[in-house]
């Protein structure tokens, strides 16, 4: 299933149950997230808040704040069917390479034909984000939230930040946070290994204007694609596309040749002038911590480009669990497939909801030689955005990862901290606030697996206590006698 746009999802979780729509008039400076975190902490459904104070359009939250929510948000029933279809395609396309036969190729080409249609984006001329064109409106015309009591502000939580590389046109869109300072200003806060800062240090070696677009609200393939650790220079409309099953419609911006999602609720126009920064935060953030201020760029607004009826989208972020952590989650099922054809012997992975994405990372592996262990840790640190994983765990491939009390029993008692731990200096994350310097620590490794003695494990290693099977038939079979 492709959605038309965001209101269309809305439509569809509506009709499953998973959406609540709340007529009483409320805040968007702290009330709003004291309301959604009661929410998702529960595990509730998206919140559609149809009167807030000092705005006429509604505020969508938790609309991605589940695996099933995930899950529709792509088409599937479940991320792990979703996971299933992009493995089938991998296996199938190197196939093609290692055994290709003319013959063969075409006719199994032809099933294939619609999703290779679905990762070229489809340029609109008239889009729906355009219904409205607005030169005089400013983000005060917005309901953006104030989160948390210490924030600097208030702060757009969920926006799609387009951006073109200068020098080769290449599109990128992503996700960062902008902290509003007055009516047509606002911080962005690009992170240095994003590429929405490299651009950016393109224009300011050109000492041009860098011209940016800003997308809210959008087909949610779109909204998570922004976030998706995709290689450097895979624009993020091609993988919505192929998550969708069909291709995303673009538009050009109205102010500049920026190519900007065409169901957008909202597109904000300006540019960032590379000379100037301004302190931005604090931020409470998926940590759960208060990030702390810095310097970063600032975006200056324009014009305001809209659907007639729109629907703001935002975010709430802090103490896990949270509609991020979902985001994570769809992360780790539709990567795995890659990480595996990358690393055949990895099993399975696991980002536990309390590590947020990148402080703690759980791979099941399938043994064969000493110190296979670390040879996994390093290639995961070496993959993209993993660099920043502060903790990897590796186990052996017959523990069920998503049994994290199993895991636990087996890492507690599987370790000896000399021999098996892994301390390895690299990029932390900008919001990580325990190393002693920003963006640079130390991450750690624990290889739990079952130890060799080619590994200086010269001891038998012990057998985990386990009933025969006769005696556990015999028990099942005379269960009611005992008078459970």
């Amino acid at each position: 299933m492709a959605y038309s746009g965001l209101q269309d999802y809305i439509s569809y979780i509506e009709s499953r149950g998973e959406l609540k729509r709340i007529s009483a008039l409320v805040d968007p400076i702290l009330e709003i997230t004291e309301i959604a975190d009661r929410i998702m902490k529960n595990k509730g459904p998206a919140l559609l808040f149809e009167h807030v104070k000092g705005s006429k359009w509604p505020v969508l939250i938790n609309a991605m704040g589940s695996e099933q929510r995930m899950a529709w948000a792509f088409g599937a029933e479940s991320l792990d069917q979703k996971a299933k279809e992009i493995s089938d395609l991998i296996n199938w396309a190197w196939s093609q390479v290692r055994d290709f036969s003319l013959f063969s190729a075409i006719p199994g080409a032809l099933p294939k034909l619609p999703i290779a249609k679905s990762l070229l984006p489809r340029k609109i001329s008239r889009p729906p984000c355009r219904q409205v064109i607005d030169d005089t409106a400013g983000f005060d015309s917005l309901p953006v939230l104030q989160c948390w009591p210490e924030d600097g502000g208030r702060f757009f939580t969920l926006p799609v930040v387009c951006t073109m590389d200068p020098e080769t046109g290449a599109q990128n869109w992503g996700m960062y946070r902008m902290q509003v300072y007055d009516d047509r200003s606002a911080g962005m806060h690009w992170h240095l290994h994003k590429d929405g800062a490299h651009f950016f240090e393109k224009y300011r070696a050109l000492k041009k204007r860098m011209p940016v677009a800003v997308s809210l609200g959008s087909d949610p393939a779109v909204t998570y694609a922004s976030t998706a650790p995709l290689p450097e220079g895979v624009w993020e409309a091609i993988f919505a596309g192929f998550l969708r099953g069909k291709s995303t419609q673009v538009a050009k911006a109205s102010l500049s040749d920026i190519l900007v999602p065409a169901d957008a609720e909202f597109i904000l126009e300006g540019y960032v002038d590379p000379d100037e920064t301004r302190l931005e935060g604090p931020f409470g953030d998926h940590t759960g911590f208060y990030s702390l201020p810095d310097q970063y760029p600032v975006f200056h607004l324009e014009r305001i480009t809209r659907r007639e009826n729109p629907v703001f989208p935002a975010t709430i972020v802090g103490i896990p669990p949270k509609e991020d952590c979902y985001m994570a989650k769809a992360t780790e099922r539709l990567f795995l497939p890659f990480l595996k054809q990358l690393a055949p012997e990895i099993q399975d992975l696991v980002m536990p909801l309390e590590g947020v994405f990148h402080n703690c990372v759980i791979v099941s592996i399938k043994k064969r030689f000493p110190g296979h262990a670390r040879k996994v840790m390093n290639f995961l640190w070496g993959m993209g955005q993993m660099m920043y994983t502060k903790l990897i765990i590796v186990l052996d491939d017959d523990i069920s990862l998503k049994d994290l009390s199993t895991v636990a029993w087996k890492v507690f008692n599987n370790i000896d901290a000399g021999r098996d731990l892994v301390l390895s200096e690299g990029p932390l994350d900008a919001l990580d606030h325990s190393s002693p310097v920003p963006r640079f620590g130390t991450r750690l490794g624990i290889d739990a697996t079952k130890k060799w003695p080619e590994e200086g494990h010269t001891r038998p290693w012990p057998e985990p206590l386990a009933m025969t099977d006769a005696i556990k038939e015999l028990v099942s079979r005379r269960w009611s006698e005992y008078g459970f």
